[in-house]
């Protein structure tokens, strides 16, 4: 077990939304949060359309981080079908990606995937019907197969999970009733709530949601889309002692 006692500052952002147009838009940001916080945390949707040349922006951007940095992509950021790429051009400005393989920072364990949609408690889609239905159900349980992997991989005293979706109802409140199943899934909790070393989680996706909520277990989640933390706390980041 990797044993450290001192608490670091993590900033948590999601849905930057960075466009063709956003040249520049978080340069100062970041800055800002390198002087704030010990690790930047980003929880999605990090370019609008998932374009090239919006990740190129934001790579120029992530360059003023002094900082390390984990993050996870979202689902904007798979619509062209360009999400590998992507991938590559952000790791290549210093953003260490979070998937199968997790990551220790000053004795902090980070393990993240985008997740999924399906509902959540009862609501929660399952695997009957047509196959198209069977195929949705699967796909939202390997996110959260591949989120108990990355967690297991872990032997830090403390962990954080770093999530695009949801994995809780209460940080979706907010939103319209009819589109909770798609903001997240209750599959990513139990994943979570297999681990007692997870001291939070953070994600993005709910624009309009609540800003704090907990698993069944217990653990704290932080929805840091980055609209609903600037209407929380005046500033587009959340800054949390882990």
């Amino acid at each position: 077990m990797n044993r450290t006692t001192e608490a670091i500052t993590l900033a948590a952002i999601g849905d930057l939304h960075v466009t063709e147009d956003s040249r520049h838009r978080y340069r100062d940001l970041f800055a800002a949060i390198s002087d704030e916080a010990d690790v930047l945390a980003l929880c999605g949707d990090l370019t609008n359309f998932g374009k090239i040349g919006e990740a190129e922006i934001l790579a120029e951007d992530l360059r003023h981080c002094t900082i390390p940095m984990v993050g996870v992509l979202g689902n904007h950021d798979h619509e062209c079908g360009a999400q590998e790429e992507i991938a590559k051009i952000l790791q290549e400005a210093g953003l260490r990606m979070l998937g199968e393989q997790a990551t220790v920072i000053e004795g902090i364990g980070f393990a993240g995937v985008k997740g999924f949609v399906g509902g959540f408690g009862r609501g929660e889609l399952g695997p009957f019907g047509e196959n198209a239905i069977k195929a949705f159900v699967d796909e939202s349980r390997e996110e959260a197969r591949r989120l108990e992997n990355a967690l297991r991989s872990l032997r830090t005293e403390r962990v954080v999970a770093v999530l695009h979706y949801a994995p809780v109802p209460d940080t979706v409140e907010g939103e319209p009733l009819e589109i909770y199943p798609f903001l997240g899934s209750s599959r990513l909790a139990h994943a979570i709530d297999r681990f007692d070393n997870v001291k939070a989680v953070v994600h993005g996706h709910a624009h309009r949601g609540t800003y704090r909520g907990a698993t069944p277990g217990g653990v704290p989640v932080y929805n840091c889309a980055r609209f609903v933390v600037e209407e929380a706390f005046g500033r587009q980041y959340a800054l949390l002692e882990i």
